[in-house]
């Protein structure tokens, strides 16, 4: 598996490893699969709800709608304008087992745990849900998640259909990154960060970092990843 050569660095209070997970870890997007996964096993008549999915995502091509409202609606439709945490748990996590047994690029987990070898703390930051990253991320060893938060006003156990606080996604995500820079105490000067993205959303976080590797790039990104000089990897070949 191909795995980037990453120069040595110099002693650091702290080491930082930022991932992106859609299509950076994993092999394709997780968020459709899930609400899928979802709605196959729990309701499958809101399967017959998929033509209005498909004018959500029209709407959002013509900028109708932002992707934060996109998310909300598609979850609505196929998960429910509410539910219970414990109820959808389970399926949190048999779709965790399905995405780790054949839905990651081995030469990703190759890398993460390279990091760690070099004490690096691993830092996954992702736009999709918390719902089901955290079992995602459980699977992949990695305690510190960043992602999109979903309203629980009602106490822990109820959820609505809607997002609490911005997409984690972009600008948006970063500025969580910072937050949780602050929150552990970790300052710049103080850091050695390296991150990994598939998409040219990720500039932010990819511009930040000492080291940035563009992994299995879009198409955006391969074309700006050599003029930031960063490194550019396709995790989908072997070696």
């Amino acid at each position: 598996m191909e795995v980037p050569t990453l120069d040595p660095v110099r002693d650091y209070a702290h080491r930082v490893a930022m991932y992106d997970m859609d299509r950076t870890i994993t092999r394709s997007g997780t968020y459709s699969g899930f609400l899928m996964h979802v709605a196959r096993r729990r309701q499958q008549w809101r399967l017959l709800l998929l033509p209005l999915v498909a004018l959500a995502a029209a709407a959002y091509s013509l900028r109708l709608i932002d992707r934060s409202r996109l998310k909300a609606i598609n979850l609505r439709l196929l998960v429910g304008k509410s539910f219970n945490r414990a109820e959808i748990a389970p399926l949190a996590e048999s779709y965790a087992d399905q995405v780790i047994a054949r839905g990651v690029h081995a030469a990703a987990l190759d890398q993460i745990a390279a990091d760690r070898a070099a004490g690096y703390r691993v830092l996954l930051a992702t736009a999709s849900f918390h719902l089901y990253v955290d079992a995602i991320a459980r699977r992949l060893g990695i305690d510190d998640v960043l992602a999109t938060r979903l309203d629980a006003a009602d106490g822990a156990d109820h959820i609505h259909a809607r997002l609490a606080g911005d997409n984690c996604y972009g600008a948006a995500k970063f500025a969580r990154i910072g937050e949780w820079l602050a929150d552990n105490a970790i300052t710049r000067e103080d850091a050695h960060i390296r991150a990994y993205s598939d998409h040219v959303s990720d500039h932010p976080m990819l511009g930040f970092a000492d080291e940035a590797v563009a992994t299995t790039p879009s198409r955006a990104l391969k074309k700006l990843a050599p003029q930031r000089g960063w490194a550019v990897v396709d995790w989908r070949q072997k070696t």
